[in-house]
């Protein structure tokens, strides 16, 4: 069937489902900005530098759980219910968080923050397989990375500041009143949403590998930490035993060797958002501890990378409704291509012996450019391979997907910085051997990226509408 003639994301029909899904974004989104900013200051002030890495850690292997548990749940148990069970766990690791008296209570409140993180957004694009057409999904999908627009604007820059000023555990309690309001015009449409659930399903399966996995994931990145000893050698060897046989059936089949179709789609997906995050972490790392910049200044790099993303993610919108999903597939590659070009640059600024900002700056413009390309469009592409009744399990692999290998990424880059600190070489180095290797995960996401094969489908209506 036909689309009406200019039927937008914000006719009547989907209003309220766009501004809740927008909103619950940028709960999320602000919470994932502002941590980065101010987490040297944290560690600093919980006397828990050694466990730094965890910040990021117990979220990512967290949010791995929450997603998969919350993608099988929701064909059991329907969004509605979920999605208010998300938001309670959430909200309840940001009080922990905020209250945190040293570095194991802030380790569990990001773990409560993870689950809840994983949780939601799952709920999130369950929710737009059922409620918009397919030609409207690049549409929600770019409004969904559009909603890192005010995080992004005053996100990093704020949390600094407020950090520096004030304390950090205000930017904890600044997301409380987003969250209240997400909830409360997202749950009257979601209560809308029928509960399909599809035959032969192994949700109770599927929970159990997704613990094993963050419990393996776990082991292999402490021992990645202290891999210049034997207890470290011997516990990241058991740590990737143990996610061997749990990432086998948490991912589509072929995954892998990235067989085309979704399995290709998610592995080139995978490779560049670990690469963005990543590239993040160390970009902001080597401005407040080897460049000595400030905090709110080293959020404005973070800034200017998410708002390009959002830019990109509006553009290439346009570009979908024009060719109707024929070019979705080029603008991946060439949204690779621009992040190549922009991790070259940041291994560049880094390097430099003075200033390095500029080009810094310039470098996450170009990179947030392309994944603002790509991160989108392989949604969309992955939503286009969802059958009936498996709305929940491809929205909780994408979601697993960008939560698992930034998680995997940013732990082998502290085992560089870590195996730099033991052999004297210092950080500067660690974290350029880190960003190199965010440069060869791209490269390996290009060449995956022409085995992507759209799925050609004829609109429809939504499930929603039916």
């Amino acid at each position: 069937m036909m689309p009406e003639k200019n039927e937008g994301i914000f006719d009547s029909k989907y209003r309220a489902l766009t501004i809740g899904v927008i909103l619950a974004v940028t709960t999320v989104a602000f919470e994932g900005l502002a941590i980065t900013t101010i987490a040297p200051n944290l560690a600093q002030k919980l006397n828990g530098f050694h466990l730094y890495g965890w910040i990021f850690t117990a979220f990512l292997l967290a949010q791995i759980i929450g997603t998969m548990v919350i993608g099988q749940r929701i064909s059991k148990n329907g969004v509605f219910a979920v999605f208010i069970v998300s938001n309670l766990l959430f909200v309840a690791g940001i009080v922990l968080a905020a209250t945190s008296v040293n570095m194991y209570m802030l380790i569990i409140g990001r773990v409560l923050q993870g689950f809840g993180a994983g949780a939601i957004i799952t709920c999130v694009y369950y929710s737009i397989t059922l409620g918009y057409p397919d030609h409207l999904r690049t549409k929600i999908l770019a409004m969904f990375s559009s909603a890192y627009i005010l995080p992004a604007l005053i996100g990093p820059y704020i949390a600094g500041l407020i950090s520096e000023l004030i304390s950090w555990r205000f930017v904890f309690w600044l997301v409380i009143p987003l969250i209240g309001l997400a909830v409360m015009l997202t749950l009257p449409v979601f209560r809308k949403f029928s509960v399909i659930e599809k035959e032969g399903s192994t949700s109770g399966s599927k929970e159990l590998y997704a613990v094993l996995l963050a419990i393996g994931t776990g082991i292999l990145l402490a021992g990645l930490g202290t891999i210049t000893e034997w207890k470290g050698i011997v516990l990241s060897f058991i740590g990737i035993v143990g996610m061997i046989q749990p990432l086998r059936k948490l991912l589509p089949r072929g995954t892998f060797v990235a067989t085309r179709g979704l399995p290709a789609t998610l592995a080139t997906r995978g490779l560049f958002v670990a690469c963005y995050f990543a590239t993040e972490s160390y970009v902001v790392l080597a401005l407040t501890e080897v460049k000595k910049l400030p905090a709110d200044l080293a959020g404005l790099v973070v800034a200017a990378g998410a708002l390009s993303w959002s830019i990109a993610a509006w553009l290439q919108s346009r570009l979908d409704t024009k060719d109707r999903g024929s070019g979705r597939k080029i603008r991946i590659t060439i949204g690779v291509c621009f992040m190549i070009i922009g991790v070259t640059a940041v291994i560049l600024a880094v390097s430099l012996p003075i200033g390095g900002i500029v080009l810094a700056i310039i470098s996450q413009i170009l990179t947030g450019f392309g994944i603002g390309l790509a991160q989108p469009t392989t949604a969309a592409i992955a939503l286009q391979h969802a059958n009936v009744g498996e709305e929940g399990e491809v929205s909780a692999s994408i979601q697993f997907t960008d939560a698992f290998s930034p998680g995997l990424s940013i732990g082998l880059g502290g085992a560089f910085l870590a195996i730099s600190e033991t052999l004297q070489w210092g950080i500067l180095n660690g974290i350029l051997l880190a960003l190199s290797l965010q440069l060869i995960l791209l490269l390996l996401s290009f060449v995956i990226s022409f085995r992507i094969k759209p799925k050609n489908i004829s609109y429809h209506k939504t499930r929603f509408e039916e």
